[in-house]
């Protein structure tokens, strides 16, 4: 797992917790909405039975009030007029009452406005009676009084059947809100239910995520514990330390093994620059002091090289390097790592003496080349030139076996001098001072031929060569590999017909080359070289390239077995490669291929 989704929460607990927030909090306004409205539907319970208590009083006001006047029409006495004048009064204030309960409800308060004028037409009735009786006494049985009386009571009719309509109208509505809250009532607990179930099984859910996470974690921890204690010892192993510096507070953090780097314990110090600079040589404490200084200002820190001095006296050589990182907070630390080069800076001194030994043994090989090509060669030079005189004016006085010695010793001189010539020259090709110039190969080609000029006449050989590029080469060393080959093929001519040699050049691709397995470079130059003599057995195709190594008796075929060790040294200056490829009796093969630089 990423150390990153280890101190980050993943995603899916966050969005289970967001979810259930969300959830809670909608069942909690659910929950206050059922509650408010079991709150409206109690007022509006009281509502109703205070309209219809409303309703009633001013049904029971009139009747009182009716009851009344037919008392005062029967007896005649005013008394019985109090109901009357007592439910008036009522009356207005049942209405008033009504008319603030009923304020929101239009159609209630169109059917009040007709219960007021019913009443009032009621009650002006109830006048126009009492008006009648005071006028007439005791003629209740005349025409007038009959209809007077009977209005009444149509309009007390009137009167019952619109309340009873305004009391419908509530109780309908009442029966519809009751409806629909309690289908409310009926879905809510389920849908709360459903509600609560989802929430605690994403909970459950991010609780077994973190769990897994938990346990993830603790498994991260132990492999970084691992780790930890890995680093540790691979710093001890490769003797190197890590530091880090915090930016924004000036804050120094040392691994155990930067401690050991200095000879101290872990954690024997705390880790300051000041404290550091303390194990510091006295001879570096300055250039160290500049680079640190530099470092707090550019906050980079290069490769830089200084010496400490432990406790017991041992100098040790460090290399330190340090380069800013950001974390996912934004703060800046620079991570560095400092390493105990102490080795490497013996063993470079070691290295030193003996490349100055090597000096000294290039100068005593020079030396020898010297005495190889002058002291050696002088005396042998007389010893021929003294054969030469002995056999011009001695020969007659030697016996047979004296003549036979005589030449043996000038076969073995003329050997020596063309050993000392090879020789010469394959010190020639060790030298170090090896210049590379550009040059046309062409025409080196034709310098080597000049060399052969008379062998190859001698045996009337066919040299055929393409057309070279001008190439980069060391151009005596290149001469000597044309006419070494092109002398190799000469000498190792078939006997039933004339040397013929054939130089093909070509520029290869490495990988589609098969006998390039280890090159390092991808394009070479290719250069073949391909004679019709009596060729050699393959199993000897890496030997003919040791020094000294001859395949045929130096009675059947002269040569000191030099010659194809030095066209190995030459290709090898050249960083290229060299391979001999031969059949008995056809012919051999020889394939340079030179770098395309």
């Amino acid at each position: 797992m990423p150390l990153k989704s280890i101190y980050k929460a993943p995603w899916f607990v966050k969005a289970v917790f967001v979810i259930s927030f969300f959830l809670i909090f909608f069942v909690a306004g659910v929950t206050y909405k059922n509650m408010d409205d079991l709150s409206e539907s109690t007022d509006l319970v009281e509502k109703k039975y205070e309209i219809a208590i409303e309703l009633e009083q001013i049904l029971s006001y009139l009747k009182d009030a009716e009851t009344g006047q037919r008392g005062f029409v029967i007896v005649k006495d005013s008394s019985y007029l109090m109901p009357y004048l007592l439910g008036r009064e009522n009356i207005n204030n049942s209405f008033a009452e009504l008319k603030g309960l009923i304020d929101d409800e239009t159609e209630q308060q169109r059917n009040l406005i007709e219960l007021r004028f019913l009443i009032d037409n009621c009650l002006a009735n109830y006048e126009n009676v009492q008006e009648f009786i005071l006028k007439r006494q005791n003629n209740i049985n005349s025409p007038e009084f009959r209809p007077l009386f009977a209005r009444g009571k149509l309009i007390m009719d009137q009167i019952r059947a619109k309340i009873r309509v305004m009391l419908d109208v509530q109780n309908k509505k009442l029966e519809k809100y009751q409806e629909e809250h309690t289908n409310n009532l009926r879905a809510t607990p389920i849908f709360l239910y459903s509600l609560i179930i989802l929430s605690l099984l994403l909970m459950i859910g991010a609780y077994y995520k973190i769990a897994s996470n938990l346990k993830k974690l603790k498994k991260t921890n132990q492999a970084l514990e691992i780790f930890k204690e890995s680093t540790n010892q691979s710093e001890i192993v490769s003797k190197h330390g890590n530091w880090t510096w915090n930016i924004e507070e000036d804050r120094f953090t040392y691994s155990d093994n930067l401690y050991r780097l200095l000879g101290e314990e872990p954690h024997s110090f705390k880790p300051t620059i000041e404290k550091f600079m303390e194990f510091v040589h006295p001879e570096d404490v300055e250039k160290l002091s500049a680079q640190v200084a530099r470092m707090k200002e550019e906050q980079n820190l290069p490769f830089i090289h200084y010496r400490v001095i432990h406790k017991n006296g041992n100098i040790k050589h460090l290399k330190a390097y340090g380069k800013v990182v950001i974390n996912n907070e934004g703060e800046h630390n620079l991570l560095g790592t400092t390493t105990d080069i102490t080795d490497e800076i013996e063993s470079f001194r070691a290295l030193e003496e003996r490349n100055l030994e090597l000096e000294r043994n290039n100068k005593e090989l020079s030396a020898f080349n010297h005495v190889a090509s002058h002291d050696l060669q002088e005396p042998l030079r007389k010893i021929q030139t003294f054969l030469s005189r002995l056999e011009d004016k001695e020969e007659g006085n030697f016996s047979e076996s004296g003549l036979k010695y005589m030449s043996r010793i000038k076969n073995a001189a003329s050997r020596m001098r063309l050993l000392i010539d090879d020789l010469l020259q394959f010190s020639r090709t060790n030298k170090a001072d090896k210049v590379f110039e550009v040059s046309n190969i062409n025409l080196l080609l034709e310098a080597a031929k000049q060399d052969l000029a008379e062998v190859i006449s001698q045996e009337n050989a066919t040299i055929n060569a393409d057309t070279f590029p001008v190439l980069n080469v060391i151009p005596f060393q290149m001469q000597q590999l044309f006419a070494n080959l092109i002398g190799n093929s000469l000498k190792y001519k078939s006997v039933d017909r004339a040397p013929e040699i054939n130089i093909t050049y070509a520029q290869v691709k490495a990988e589609t080359e098969e006998m390039l397995t280890k090159a390092k470079k991808d394009s070479y130059h290719k250069i073949t070289f391909k004679d019709n003599g009596i060729g050699f057995d393959n199993e000897y195709a890496k030997k003919i390239f040791v020094l000294f190594s001859r395949l045929h008796n130096k009675s059947d075929y002269s040569g000191t077995g030099i010659g194809l060790s030095i066209c190995k040294k030459i290709i090898e200056n050249h960083k290229g490669f060299i391979f001999a490829d031969g059949e008995v009796g056809v012919g051999a093969t020889f394939t340079v291929y030179l770098p395309i630089v």
